[in-house]
């Protein structure tokens, strides 16, 4: 049934236009699940991604959504066509989430995959892969801190039917959103993710029409190839060589350590071995790293140094060989906890790699991008007691800064590249109880260079009601944006809530805390810079000192700005 062709002789204007098409699908499958989820997560802060893959599970587009998500989707697809074989039919839709028998990152991640067949022959599949506002599990909001193994960050799913040959499967659905604390947007979301896939499927049909469902799998392949000859090229200017690089976080989700997550990466042409042996065992809380998500990071990481121009779909990471020992905290054996994943040691898995080659091509590494310290809050609305939960999307980080450019401000998490976006804030106040006090860019939180890093927020909330928050603070109190080549550390994070009396408290880096009415202050974190900041332009610094990036003093002493 699996049919993947391969021949590639095909003019190049014919498959860029091929190429364009699938990304424009990507696209166009996001559209539908922005205008038609029900979650804001979802609506909001675009906390989803969309992609295809061709037949044998090949990524072909991953032009929308989270680098995290997609770059190692077709993992998922690949699992599937494993779990079904045959038993795959035209009218099928899939749901997944486990990380350890389904290709998923972390559980909160569920995965909508539609097989495409048409004149019977199957010909993709159209996936979705987005983040739910609750699993279940021992806490609201998806991310457990308290876990110790996986049964308590939320319900497990191997890949299963939810529409067989079209007929939509009531029970299966049931079980899943049951197994949540809000089933009915649940099951709504998971409307949405079926809607994208059918979408999918329909712009993918059509375009074997166009192409003809004989060549549609040639020109799959010739997308792939083509990738591949571009990346091998950028692969194959960096010197010939071993590099090393570690990066760590500051605790194990229970007490304060260091957690090593060292890469030993080996460029031999156009190859790359990326090898994490050294890297500290698997830990009991839930940052470990499932291996799909660690070969996800790892191709983010490349990508991001290699350039811009590379085609985003599985061609491009052909030649990259991960090796993560069984056992350790970026491959962990069953059933480790790993909600946190995508997150931590993502950050960490994509600074090892930059650090590595930080002395071979300055010019193409980043600096570090801030790590965030915003928790998960849950509590019940006042007037309905019924539970809620908000994420503080606009309480981010900034990034790093590179030869060329500053770092982005509030620019958001690593492992999205800007793509999770900052929420309607007006709309928060509609639908949480909370009252927005102050969101503005922190001042001096940028590290200082050439090209200075992003900056992040200071970002107060006022809640209503008691409240719990599933603390998660990499960020709190660690230099996490490292600069780079004379660049200077973005400032290090910090989380402190105000009761209803005035008492203000720093919180934890971890854990979950249980607070009254009052006002929750995030200040985040800034990213790294990038370069000497005596050399950085005088007019550049006077524009920071306009916009309330930097204060006067820091010009002064660190930029040697004298006006």
């Amino acid at each position: 049934m699996i049919n993947v062709a391969q021949k590639t002789d095909i003019d190049p204007v014919s498959l860029s236009v091929f190429e364009n098409k699938l990304n424009f699908i990507s696209r166009e499958m996001g559209i539908v699940m922005l205008r038609s989820s029900r979650s804001p997560i979802f609506n909001q802060s675009h906390d989803f991604s969309c992609y295809l893959t061709d037949a044998a599970g090949h990524l072909i587009s991953q032009a929308d959504g989270v680098p995290i998500h997609t770059g190692g989707g077709g993992f998922a697809v690949e699992r599937l066509i494993e779990y079904w074989g045959n038993d795959i039919r035209d009218g099928d839709v899939f749901l997944l989430n486990d990380p350890y028998v389904a290709g998923g990152n972390h559980l909160p991640d569920f995965t909508v995959i539609m097989p495409v067949f048409h004149d019977g022959q199957l010909l993709a599949f159209a996936c979705s892969r987005a983040h739910q506002v609750d699993i279940g599990g021992g806490v609201a909001g998806t991310y457990n801190p308290l876990a110790r193994e996986i049964f308590q960050e939320g319900i497990r799913i191997p890949p299963v039917k939810i529409y067989d040959r079209d007929e939509f499967k009531h029970d299966v659905v049931n079980l899943v959103t049951l197994n949540t604390r809000f089933p009915e947007m649940v099951a709504a979301d998971l409307q949405s993710m079926v809607g994208a896939v059918k979408v999918g499927g329909t712009r993918i049909r059509e375009m074997a029409d166009q192409f003809g469902v004989a060549e549609f799998g040639n020109f799959c392949v010739g997308v792939l190839d083509y990738a591949e000859r571009i990346v091998r090229k950028e692969v194959e200017a960096i010197p010939d060589g071993v590099y090393r690089g570690r990066d760590f976080m500051t605790n194990d989700g229970i007490s304060k350590r260091e957690i090593d997550i060292c890469v030993e990466i080996t460029v031999e042409g156009s190859d790359i071995k990326v090898d994490f042996t050294g890297t500290s065992p698997q830990i009991e809380s839930y940052k470990n790293s499932s291996y799909t998500n660690t070969c996800s990071a790892v191709y983010l990481a490349f990508a991001t140094l290699l350039g811009g121009r590379i085609p985003l779909n599985s061609g491009s990471y052909r030649m990259i060989t991960v090796k993560a020992p069984l056992g350790s905290l970026v491959n962990p054996v069953a059933p480790a906890p790993v909600t946190f994943c995508t997150h931590h040691p993502t950050y960490e898995i994509v600074h090892a790699c930059w650090r590595a080659f930080e002395d071979v091509m300055p010019n193409l590494v980043s600096a570090g991008w801030g790590k965030p310290c915003h928790p998960v809050t849950f509590g019940r609305r006042p007037d309905t007691n019924e539970l809620f939960v908000m994420f503080h999307m606009a309480a981010q980080p900034g990034g790093g800064a590179m030869a060329v450019r500053d770092g982005f401000d509030q620019i958001g998490q690593l492992q999205s590249l800007g793509a999770i976006t900052i929420p309607n804030l007006e709309l928060y106040e509609q639908i949480y109880p909370v009252r927005f006090l102050r969101h503005e860019f922190r001042c001096d939180s940028a590290g200082a260079g050439e090209y200075r890093g992003g900056a992040g927020v200071e970002y107060s909330v006022q809640f209503l009601t008691p409240t719990r928050h599933n603390l998660r603070g990499e960020g709190v109190g660690a230099q996490t944006g490292f600069g780079v080549v004379h660049g200077t550390s973005g400032a290090r994070g910090e989380v402190v809530a105000q009761a209803g009396d005035g008492e203000i408290g720093a919180l934890e880096d971890f854990g979950v805390a249980e607070l009254a009415p009052g006002v929750l202050t995030v200040r985040s974190s800034g990213g790294g810079g990038w370069g000497d900041p005596k050399r950085r332009s005088r007019e550049l610094v006077e524009a920071d000192i306009r916009a309330g990036i930097i204060s006067q003093e820091v010009a002064h002493a660190v930029y040697g700005y004298d006006g």
